[in-house]
């Protein structure tokens, strides 16, 4: 069993900025792949970002691409997004999660992932 454990949302203005974090346990960091995901109230879970741990392959949501940015600390198992020039409509819950097969594709379906963290609340005043 992996536990993911996301930390570093808030209250930020328009155009400013969050890094958020979370930290995986119980299972070899390195044979998953982490991903961002978030779900405003009324809409579906949708993908943000994801990273291969070990080729450091990233991807992006459209809405995002320029602005956010995903990496990772294999020392520290924890997996990072810095938001950048935050906009109201990014207003969500954040989630981390993680899968472990077919680590290195793309997969942008909530469903396709085993492991997920509890959410952070992120929310961009206008």
């Amino acid at each position: 069993q992996m536990e993911l454990v996301e930390s570093g949302g808030g209250l930020v203005q328009a155009g400013g900025s969050l890094r958020l974090s979370c930290i995986a346990s119980g299972r070899s960091f390195g044979q998953y792949a982490e991903a961002w995901f978030r779900q405003a109230p009324g809409k579906d879970r949708e993908f943000v970002a994801q990273i291969a741990p070990s080729r450091g392959d990233r991807y992006y949501a459209d809405s995002v691409k320029g602005r956010f940015f995903i990496s990772n600390d294999m020392l520290k198992s924890t997996v990072y997004l810095q938001m950048s020039n935050l906009k109201p409509e990014d207003t969500a819950v954040y989630y981390c999660a993680a899968r472990s097969r077919n680590i290195a594709a793309l997969v942008t379906r909530p469903h396709e992932y085993e492991f997920w963290g509890q959410g952070t609340q992120v929310t961009v005043s206008s």
